[in-house]
């Protein structure tokens, strides 16, 4: 009966693995096995959490971006209406209606600085920098620092046409914004490079672990059979032997 529990433990090992997908259910199955393939699944899903944050800073920077290009928008508007103003043609009246436009479009640039969020969180006023981008399995990355954006910073906060200015303020401001736009870009793309980086290495960190532990199907399908069979023969043996033994014994009843 030995060979016959054996037989069945087996075979209900290999139904175990053939219901699960997985060679691998238990420690007894393999134990070193199971230790690499649990190291190896905690490696991916950090790969793929860590690719959701590079892809959810990417989110922020897109919106920092469309944030500073009306900005920039209103910037140009605003240079605009001050070359208009330096035409000697308009009275201090005239001035003082395009400087009205102009502090419009003053508070608009204040209230984007102050109002852009990203998940409660004020992008372009300085207050949250740095930014720490979780981009790696390990929780490191890199940190960053978006552009401020606020009119003291950008420098027109004091711009007025109706007084002595300069259309270099305006210049300056302009490249200030132009300058943090490519550097939003530029960390757009370092963030896609990290995101492909992470799904190639999780791919292949997912594909190891798949090798250690699913089951090939084929291979258990046959595997199986073989063991029905082997069962199936176990058991015959068996009863052969005890029909064997039955009949001896009869027969030393029967001399006696």
């Amino acid at each position: 009966m030995r060979i016959s529990s054996i037989s069945n433990q087996n075979m209900y090992r290999s139904y175990q693995q053939m219901s699960s997908g997985k060679k691998i259910n238990t420690a007894a199955d393999d134990a070193a096995g199971l230790a690499i393939a649990q190291k190896l699944l905690s490696q991916s899903n950090s790969l793929n959490k860590a690719t959701d944050n590079a892809a959810t800073f990417q989110d922020m920077t897109k919106i920092a971006d469309g944030a500073l290009g009306s900005i920039s928008d209103s910037l140009q508007r605003i240079r605009e209406l001050g070359l208009q103003a330096s035409n000697g043609l308009y009275t201090d009246s005239d001035k003082a209606a395009i400087q009205s436009e102009i502090d419009q479009l003053k508070q608009h640039i204040s209230d984007t600085a102050s109002q852009t969020q990203f998940n409660t969180k004020n992008l372009l006023d300085g207050s949250q920098n740095p930014w720490h981008a979780a981009i790696n399995a390990d929780g490191g990355g890199m940190e960053v620092n978006m552009p401020v954006s606020t009119l003291e910073k950008l420098g027109i906060a004091d711009f007025d046409v109706t007084k002595d200015f300069s259309l270099d303020t305006i210049d300056n401001a302009i490249e200030m914004v132009s300058t943090s736009r490519g550097e939003m870009g530029a960390l757009s793309n370092r963030l896609d490079y990290a995101m492909n980086n992470n799904s190639y290495t999780a791919f292949n960190t997912t594909a190891s672990q798949s090798r250690i532990e699913d089951l090939d199907f084929g291979k258990a399908v046959t595997e199986q059979k073989k063991k029905e069979v082997l069962f199936q023969y176990s058991i015959m043996m068996q009863r052969k032997k005890m029909e064997d033994e039955n009949g001896r014994m009869n027969q030393l009843f029967t001399r006696l």
